[in-house]
């Protein structure tokens, strides 16, 4: 393994360990990207939040064994996508922790913003307290996607922005979708879920001559704040 690489990765793992969930603030193409600038403010997805007695979804995640890493070679929109689904995708009942789920993103952060990264994601997963407020009802989330588009917003600070203040194969994407939660309260099976909008920042590099569409690379470097995207 390149000695670089694999310094790298453990230092994404420390970063894991040691980020309190305080955000960087980031001067990068300006006030336009106000969602890149100001990252998530507050966890989006409510962690101490019961589900709703209503009926349970029937399509969901599985849980158990190994949390699959996110593939790079995706394509931007693809990879934009995956990575919203595992933003969005964990269960308290799986023998994992949010520190976990978070490490799974965190692998695949553009090593410049990777501090302020992984402070985003924290925003979006629950603490360790509402982790364990929520196992006793076997609570699992996951995210379905409507739509995965580049905003017009986007266009218009790349198109403006100075030489060298976007990054080079720099690309968002504004995700909108559902998310879903379950679990059993008492012995009663329930699920609630609610519209959900947000834009992943990604840097990807092309595909090499004939390697293929979807061979090139891709790692994130931000996400907009919960419910807060570009448009």
């Amino acid at each position: 393994m390149d000695p670089a690489a694999s310094d790298d990765r453990r230092r994404r793992r420390l970063l894991i360990a040691t980020v309190a969930g305080g955000l960087a603030l980031l001067l990068l193409v300006g006030v336009g990207i106000y969602g890149l600038v100001r990252g998530p403010a507050s966890a989006g997805t409510a962690p101490g939040e019961r589900p709703s007695t209503t009926a349970s979804a029937t399509a969901s995640p599985t849980s158990g064994g190994e949390l699959e890493p996110l593939r790079q070679n995706l394509g931007p929109e693809a990879f934009a996508r995956a990575v919203a689904t595992a933003l969005f995708t964990w269960d308290t009942a799986s023998g994992h922790a949010p520190s976990d789920y978070a490490q799974v993103l965190a692998d695949v952060a553009h090593g410049s913003e990777a501090d302020a990264f992984v402070g985003d994601v924290r925003a979006y997963l629950p603490t360790m307290e509402a982790w364990g407020q929520l196992r006793p009802y076997a609570t699992r989330q996951w995210l379905t996607i409507d739509i995965a588009v580049v905003p017009e917003a986007w266009d218009t600070a790349v198109a403006q922005a100075a030489p060298g203040q976007i990054p080079d194969g720099a690309i968002a994407y504004t995700i909108g979708g559902t998310r879903h939660r379950d679990g059993t309260w008492d012995t009663t099976p329930v699920e609630a879920s609610r519209p959900v909008a947000f834009t992943v920042f990604l840097v990807c590099t092309p595909p090499t001559p004939g390697s293929g569409a979807g061979s090139g690379s891709c790692e994130v470097l931000r996400l907009s704040e919960l419910d807060d995207p570009l448009r």
